[in-house]
């Protein structure tokens, strides 16, 4: 570069220096002058001394914590108003629903009707004071939250160390009923506390008051008082006296636990609390309450009224969710829907778990039970959530998730088949070991090289879980595990399944519903169905909207027709010499699988026919164990019960792997029967559950194992199905136990003879 270039650049940077330093100058000093002229002119306004600490403080402390204060309500705020998004939220929940059968028969009703024929002036006075003396008597005079009751509910639940006072305001409830559920959060108190306030700017005091009226639950499957009136009293909410008021505004607080036509006593009880609250109000006179309490109101019995309350409670879910996939442009809310429920099998399915629980549930420490009839296509035909639903609403057949334990097995079988193996292909049972996981079967004893038949047949959990690590090959057994829970999808379980080593043998956890339908796909030829049970949906003046063989899901190929026709051939040895032969049916071809979970926590059993399936679970619900209760006892007994039952007047179907049924043999007892008289199911009774000390299991085991040496040294089989001790797994095995198989003597007496599954 030539030499004058060279002073051009340097000259150039000298330059753009000097610029950059005058102007960072120039800028620095003009910022100092604004700030000695703001300070200047802020100090006119400079409070010192006392005054400072009495009023400016506070007032800045106050601003920055409000400023906070509104940007935590507003994050707050969204979630509860995206609640509001949709235009019709004042219909959201204005779905009522009429249940039939699947011959037509009215079988009971769901959902709330915005009952406008009865305006809120025609409410009777008494019953408006006694609702407002009891749940809000401040109603008028809030904003949509009752501050002084908030802070009183609070005062007296932390002085009781629990809650014992709702703090609540009717809007508030009312905004939970629209919008919310019933779970206790601090996120659900937050949205209903925002929504409260802009039902409050949305509609009048009165709107909101009759809205409640007519929405609240009241217990025994109604909502609003008129419906109440109309179950409780057989009469309108217009005629109701003050004691009858006074009883159905006790059910505002718990409508279940006051129901009269449950506890009359309690209901009575609650009456006099609100008659209580009405004179403590000012609303009434002790004089006018007077009456009210000598002549308490009187219930219409309805004791023996027999609806399938679990079943209409699963239906209507099903339709609130059909009927999000309506046109938006559909306004209908009134429905008249036909159900695939069986009545007939719906009573046996509730009676034989009645009888069963109150017959042996206090010998094998049992309290609750839950089952679940399907047809093929996955149409429910019974549902039982537990024992009473008047003492508890809670659906156990499709919201409690618990441990299938061995019933869990026929998907690890299912997934062996499609891979290259066989029903007769042979794996050695023996110790094996994941980890440090090392799963016993019961018993704690092996039977050396058995074939995947016999494998199902006795239960024994060392197989699958030895087939979860071939089927993994190279990549390990978590891999294997994959493709289990990957078949168990194709079958349609939506359990969460987590991987773990134990997930072979029936760890983790499903519903009744979903493991009774999933087993559908082996009579089904490896199609797979969705449960289901709305048949048809019409309108309330009989026009077709909805059929489920038209617009519902079809039937998906899960597995091939010849890997379910070999695993119903398969489980059909569990009925017939395994773990299940209370579950035999006469004539009529049978499979299934038993399922015991550790410390005897859960007992199952789940089969199926050419025409039915049906899953049975026993347990409790605090989680606490029988009495080593098996599948193989009650689940199933009771599984026998119902099928028995729905398969009357039904034309028995060719199992698909098995072929048609065989006749029992008759008991001792039957022998001499006449050769025309009809033929009867053999019946073998569960008994109560065998007592086992743990010497004699001791002595059991050393007995076993010294049958099986001496059947490995002459080369011949001792036994069929070698027995099984009763000592009990420790729970560091995470051995799922099996079933105590009792054979029936002559008498029809059962006694212990404890088998392997």
């Amino acid at each position: 570069m030539p030499s004058h270039w060279k002073q051009k650049v340097r000259n150039f940077f000298l330059d753009l220096d000097a610029r950059i330093d005058s102007t960072l100058f120039s800028s620095g000093k003009g910022l100092r002058e604004l700030y000695e002229r703001y300070s200047t002119f802020m100090d006119r306004f400079y409070v010192g001394r006392w005054k400072r600490w009495v009023f400016i403080e506070p007032l800045s402390e106050a601003a920055t914590l409000g400023l906070g204060g509104m940007i935590l309500l507003l994050t707050l705020a969204i979630p509860a108003f995206r609640e509001t998004a949709d235009e019709d939220w004042l219909k959201k929940s204005d779905l009522a629903v009429t249940f039939l059968d699947r011959y037509g028969n009215p079988i009971g009703s769901r959902g709330i009707k915005h009952n406008d024929s009865i305006p809120l002036e025609d409410f009777p006075d008494n019953l408006i004071k006694a609702t407002l003396a009891t749940e809000d008597r401040r109603f008028y005079d809030h904003f949509g939250i009752d501050v002084p009751g908030l802070a009183r509910a609070l005062v007296t639940n932390a002085q009781a160390g629990g809650v014992r006072q709702g703090g609540s305001s009717i809007t508030q409830q009312l905004a939970k009923n629209l919008f919310l559920n019933n779970e206790r959060t601090i996120e659900r108190k937050v949205k209903e506390a925002f929504l409260a306030i802009w039902l409050e700017t949305r509609l009048t005091k009165n709107e909101i008051l009759k809205l409640y009226l007519d929405r609240a639950y009241m217990g025994g499957g109604t909502f609003g008082v008129d419906g109440a009136a109309h179950f409780y009293f057989n009469k309108s909410v217009r005629d109701v006296n003050l004691a009858e008021a006074a009883m159905l505004a006790g059910l505002f607080k718990a409508p279940t636990k006051y129901a009269p036509h449950i506890n009359l006593p309690a209901a009575r009880a609650r009456a006099n609390v609100v008659l209580d609250n009405l004179v403590d109000a000012g609303f009434m006179t002790e004089g006018q309450v007077f009456g009210a309490r000598r002549n308490p109101a009187v219930a219409v019995d309805r004791r023996d009224e027999n609806s399938p309350n679990y079943y209409l409670d699963y239906a209507f879910d099903e339709m609130r969710k059909l009927v999000d996939t309506f046109p938006k442009s559909y306004t209908e809310r009134v429905f008249v829907v036909r159900t695939a429920i069986d009545m007939n099998v719906q009573k046996a399915a509730e009676d034989a778990i009645e009888n069963q629980l109150r017959q042996f549930g206090r010998d094998y420490h049992a309290t609750q039970a839950a089952t679940v009839v399907s047809d093929l296509d996955g149409g429910i035909r019974a549902m039982v959530g537990g024992r009473d639903y008047g003492a508890s609403q809670f659906n156990r057949a499709t919201d409690a998730y618990r441990q299938p334990g061995s019933s869990f097995k026929p998907y690890v079988y299912t997934t062996a088949l499609l891979n290259g193996f066989t029903p007769n292909s042979k794996i050695v049972d023996g110790p094996v070991c994941i980890g440090n996981w090392c799963p016993q079967n019961y018993g704690h004893s092996y039977s050396g090289q058995v074939t995947l038949t016999q494998a199902i047949t006795r239960s024994i959990n060392v197989v699958p879980v030895k087939l979860s690590i071939m089927l993994g090959g190279k990549e390990g057994p978590k891999a294997g595990r994959a493709k289990i829970v990957e078949v168990a999808r194709r079958f349609g379980l939506k359990a969460p399944l987590p991987d773990t080593p134990s997930l072979p043998i029936g760890s983790d956890e499903v519903t009744v519903l979903e493991h009774a339908v999933a087993y559908a796909t082996f009579p089904n030829r490896g199609k797979a169905v969705t449960p289901h049970s709305v048949l048809e949906v019409r309108t309330g003046a009989g026009d077709l909207v909805w059929r489920w063989d038209r617009d519902g899901p079809k039937a998906r190929q899960a597995i091939p027709p010849n890997i379910a026709a070999d695993m119903a051939g398969m489980m059909s040895h569990v009925v017939s010499e395994g773990t299940a032969r209370r579950a035999a049916l006469d004539g009529i071809p049978t499979a299934g699988k038993t399922g015991t979970t550790n410390a005897y926590r859960d007992a199952w059993f789940v089969g199926y026919t050419g025409n039915f399936t049906c899953a049975v679970w026993y347990g409790n619900d605090d989680y606490s164990p029988t009495n080593r209760m098996t599948g193989g006892s009650l689940p199933a007994q009771t599984w026998h019960d119902i099928m028995v039952a729905a398969h009357q007047g039904v034309e028995v179907r060719e199992l698909n792997g098995v072929g048609m049924g065989q006749k029992l043999p008759p008991q001792p007892a039957q022998a001499n029967a006449q050769a025309n008289a009809a033929p009867r199911v053999l019946e073998t009774k569960p008994g109560p559950p065998p007592v086992l000390t743990k010497r004699g299991a001791d002595i059991l085991v050393r007995v076993e194992k010294l049958l099986d040496d001496a059947a490995r040294t002459t080369g011949k089989t001792t036994l069929n199905e070698p027995s099984k001790t009763g000592k009990a797994e420790s729970s560091s095995a995470l051995a799922f136990p099996e079933n105590y198989v009792t054979a029936a003597g002559p008498d029809g007496a059962t006694p212990a003879v404890p088998r392997k599954n």
